[in-house]
């Protein structure tokens, strides 16, 4: 069978030992065959040495994600929610920055999105 092959940027889950909680880490450097070497927490910083096992295939990583709940600016988020946003896809808020402003990790990149919106009447 064929490992997968890996690149900065991608989202992992991994035990993070400074948070002692299984979360989605971010890919920070890869061997040259693609293997994962270390990873960074975004919730604490943390980087870290990502030791693989039988179970990071690219199916056992998706399976084990949890499903979030649809994005919607109204409403007012936590750090460690999950979000699932029409655009950007399954999202995890790691920061509350202001009232209305959350840092969430996507697939791709870090975003800075709004929640906690009264809307206009």
């Amino acid at each position: 069978m064929e490992k997968p092959v890996f690149t900065v940027g991608e989202r992992v889950e991994k035990l993070c030992i400074t948070c002692n909680e299984v979360r989605g880490h971010v890919v920070v450097s890869v061997t040259k065959r693609g293997q994962i070497s270390r990873v960074s927490c975004p919730k604490c910083g943390e980087r870290s040495a990502f030791k693989s096992n039988a179970t990071t295939d690219a199916n056992a990583k998706r399976s084990t994600a949890k499903a979030g709940a649809p994005y919607d600016r109204t409403r007012t988020y936590r750090t460690g929610q999950a979000m699932m946003h029409p655009t950007f896809g399954l999202g995890e808020v790691t920061k509350v920055i202001e009232p209305c402003k959350i840092d969430v990790l996507f697939a791709d990149r870090m975003r800075r999105l709004i929640h906690s919106v009264q809307p206009q009447e």
